[in-house]
């Protein structure tokens, strides 16, 4: 999938979780990693949600739900880099006393 030639910057977008979407200049199709087949036209917006899934929104739903918040830039998180490193798990000691035997 060539998406550069198809549609116009990266901006961020909002409504409950951030996505990153633009809007496409021309037809797009495309099968995602389930094999779904998504279909969008002019107007219509490539939607990128922070796990790296796309998908295609039509441009009447996506401009009445979502809401601009500026271009995208560098710091998009990325699938291959987690953007918070989690600590190693602590191992919690038991407040229940022992049994005896």
């Amino acid at each position: 999938m060539n998406v550069r030639k198809t549609s116009a910057a990266w901006k961020i977008y909002r409504t409950r979780f951030l996505i990153k979407a633009r809007q496409l200049t021309q037809p797009l199709l495309f099968v995602d990693a389930l094999g779904r087949e998504h279909c969008g036209q002019p107007g219509d917006y490539l939607v990128e949600s922070s796990d790296g899934a796309r998908r295609i929104a039509p441009r009447l739903i996506f401009e009445d739900v979502y809401v601009a918040m500026g271009p995208a830039d560098e710091h998009w998180p990325s699938r291959l880099e987690p953007t918070v490193a989690l600590p190693a798990p602590k191992r919690r000691l038991s407040t229940r006393p022992a049994a005896t035997a």
